[in-house]
């Protein structure tokens, strides 16, 4: 939902499923700076929801693991189309997804809908400036594999800080940089091949480094006893060949597909493609050709509020 100038009512489901209503006034972007929002645009650029089909299982395995329980109000920010949100809320939790990409908001409303569950909404957002949300609306926060990726992290770090109420806890997915599992070591590759980043940018792979998110929710008050870290793993599974798997990533995950982009200009999209079918072939742990498992360890960080 893109809320625009004015005095407009947004809304956070309560533990009685009534409406909080915000009626401060919002100044969005106009939509030509929507537009040039470099953020926004990689993830609207392909369609994530090809990639998430196979992200099912591991986000409602982790949703339990993290202890969702009925009557909590949960923030799913960068939620894509409901990996952990639609999870969270058959557990009986009252969701608000909250994604930067407007067609994964559109697909995350579908799937609530198609599930027939009504504690469950998706509406647009930037997780740097959370603007429109209440202070301290929700139990929890959860942004898995989402907000590392946002500009800003200490903005970031803020804002989730802000929204979570006194006692409550905010859990993030991280990718680690370094690690050897497969989607660290796809965004590794991919910068081989693409243009150096503008100056001042700074990696989202940063939140997977413990220091990094000790000093990020540290300026946003929160001590670090009340942060702890946790080395967990998520599986990918395709009914797919992991060569068919891979051309899911070039086609549709917007990270990949600069990537290729860029190789292709230097005439080498081939050893790109050698390079990552290389990769998915040796982390796959299938026994069936005709199918893909793979694991990537990522950094699982609990701040208690």
């Amino acid at each position: 939902m893109i809320i625009r100038a004015g005095t407009t009512p947004t809304f956070v489901p309560d533990l009685q499923h009534r409406k909080l209503f915000v009626t401060k006034p919002i100044i969005h972007a106009t939509f030509k700076q929507q537009i040039m929002n470099p953020n926004k645009a990689l993830w609207e650029k392909g369609d994530f929801t090809r990639l998430s089909e196979n992200m099912r299982e591991s986000g409602a395995a982790l949703i339990d693991k993290i202890g969702v329980t009925k009557g909590m109000n949960v923030l799913d920010l960068g939620c894509g189309d409901g990996t952990t949100a639609i999870p969270s809320a058959k557990l009986g939790a009252n969701v608000l997804g909250v994604d930067i990409a407007r067609n994964l908001v559109a697909a995350g409303n579908k799937r609530a809908q198609s599930e027939g569950l009504t504690n469950c909404t998706f509406q647009e957002g930037d997780a740097t400036n959370l603007s429109e949300l209440k202070d301290q609306s929700f139990d929890l926060v959860v942004s898995i594999f989402g907000a590392m990726f946002a500009p800003k992290p200490f903005d970031v770090a803020k804002e989730m800080v802000r929204v979570t109420k006194p006692g409550g806890r905010i859990v993030m997915g991280n990718w680690i940089p370094g690690d050897p599992t497969l989607v660290a070591q796809i965004l590794r590759i991919s910068s081989a091949y693409t243009p150096p980043p503008p100056e001042g940018f700074i990696s989202p792979m940063l939140w997977g480094v413990e220091r990094q998110v000790l000093e990020r929710f540290g300026q946003a008050g929160i001590p670090e006893s009340n942060i702890s870290f946790e080395k967990d793993s998520y599986t990918f599974k395709a009914p797919i060949p992991p060569a068919d798997f891979l051309a899911l990533f070039r086609n549709y995950y917007g990270p990949t597909m600069n990537a290729f982009e860029a190789a292709e200009k230097e005439g080498k999209a081939e050893d790109l493609q050698r390079e990552l079918e290389a990769l998915f072939a040796s982390q796959n742990t299938s026994t069936d050709p005709n199918s893909t498992a793979i694991s990537a360890t990522f950094l699982r960080v609990t701040v208690v509020r």
